[in-house]
């Protein structure tokens, strides 16, 4: 056996090469490992086009969200100034008065129109009621407007309503007199029409044989 020590060659290149690559992997950042599945978002629901026609509703209305009605159903315009409503009768009068001086100056027989007053409402109400109800339609077919009729006495009743307590005497005696007889002729001709449609039609006159 021979004393002389044996040697082993080592290669550091391989050796260096392997701890290059350890700390090179060591090196990358995290994102190089692989990618983990993240969560996908549930899809929304798509949104549908508005299509033509009534829709169906199905979602609850918040009453917050409802903005309040007006009692009148829409908001009235400010009323006019008291300076305002001046003027403009002042301004209504001389138009008026000019139209006058131009109808006389053609009509020099027609003498100057009568201011309008209360009993001038009244009368007007009653006398468009009985129209409507067939009076002073001689001489050609009676058209009858019950509902226009009722309509007008209606006002004359409103009209009665408001102003009681701020008639004269003779004012308030007139309006319930106009109002009772409008009343009294429309009910006779209601009571005529429910007869006449109650009235059975009458029998065809019999064939010949």
């Amino acid at each position: 056996m021979s004393d002389t020590p044996k040697f082993e060659v080592i290669d550091r290149r391989k050796y260096k090469a392997d701890e290059e690559e350890r700390e090179a992997a060591e090196s990358q950042p995290a994102a190089a490992a692989p990618p983990v599945a993240e969560a996908k978002p549930a899809p929304e629901p798509k949104k549908e086009e508005p299509r033509p026609g009534p829709q169906l509703v199905t979602e609850s209305v918040v009453e917050e969200d409802l903005e309040p009605e007006s009692e009148t159903g829409a908001e009235l315009p400010p009323p006019p100034t008291a300076e305002e409503s001046r003027e403009q009768k002042t301004a209504y009068d001389a138009s008026a008065q000019r139209l006058e001086d131009i109808i006389r100056a053609q009509n020099p027989g027609i003498g100057a129109q009568p201011p309008v007053t209360f009993d001038h409402l009244v009368n007007q109400l009653y006398v468009t009621s009985m129209i409507q109800m067939g009076a002073g339609q001689n001489g050609q077919r009676t058209r009858i407007d019950i509902l226009g009729a009722r309509q007008t006495i209606d006002l004359l009743g409103v009209l009665a309503e408001k102003t009681a307590g701020n008639l004269t005497e003779a004012e308030d005696r007139m309006l319930q007199s106009a109002l009772y007889e409008a009343r009294m002729a429309f009910l006779e001709l209601t009571n005529m029409i429910s007869m006449q449609s109650m009235t059975p039609p009458p029998a065809p006159p019999p064939g010949k044989r």
